[in-house]
């Protein structure tokens, strides 16, 4: 299993805000970022059934490597951005169809990294991300918000952030 923790990227744009967030966060190389866009997850499927070239599982595969899991994500319309939902919805196929998958997740560690244009999270936000991680018998351990304007700027919520990852990682 790998130290250092895996970031999955959220955002609908590769030049984002999120991902500057991440990078100004974490240095080169201490946490593997696996950005949602470079990977083809098709939405949600009653049937399970998915065309060849679906990658959630191979995903999946990547984030099992990794024992703390960081959900990075602008807000859209008060909620994560759709390209994590869908990735948030096809857990569903690892409650029914990859069932191995799903209580490998079991453990592991989660966090919450939010960009926004607002000062402050909207009520409920982390909602989903905290159910979901007790749901898979993961621990929730910590949210980080961040207005747009302040991505450069310290703060004691974001020391209390990465003192929740249990990390020695400084800003850049």
């Amino acid at each position: 299993m790998e130290n250092k923790p895996i970031a999955i990227l959220g955002s609908a744009r590769r030049e984002s805000d999120t991902k500057k967030l991440v990078e100004v966060l974490f240095p080169e190389n201490t946490v593997k970022v696996l950005d949602l866009l470079d990977y083809h997850v098709c939405p949600y499927s009653y049937s399970g059934q998915y065309p060849a070239a679906d990658q959630f599982l191979q995903v999946m595969e990547e984030i099992l490597l990794h024992k703390q899991v960081i959900f990075a994500t602008p807000v859209y319309w008060y909620a994560m951005s759709g390209l994590m939902k869908t990735f948030f919805d096809r857990l569903t196929d690892i409650i029914t169809v990859q069932k191995s998958l799903g209580r490998r997740l079991a453990g592991k560690e989660t966090l919450l990294l939010a960009i926004g244009s607002d000062e402050e999270l909207p009520p409920g936000f982390e909602k989903p991300f905290e159910r979901t991680s007790d749901y898979f018998g993961m621990t929730y351990k910590a949210c980080y918000y961040c207005p747009t304007h302040a991505i450069h700027v310290q703060s004691v919520s974001r020391e209390g952030f990465l003192k929740a990852l249990n990390s020695e990682l400084h800003y850049r």
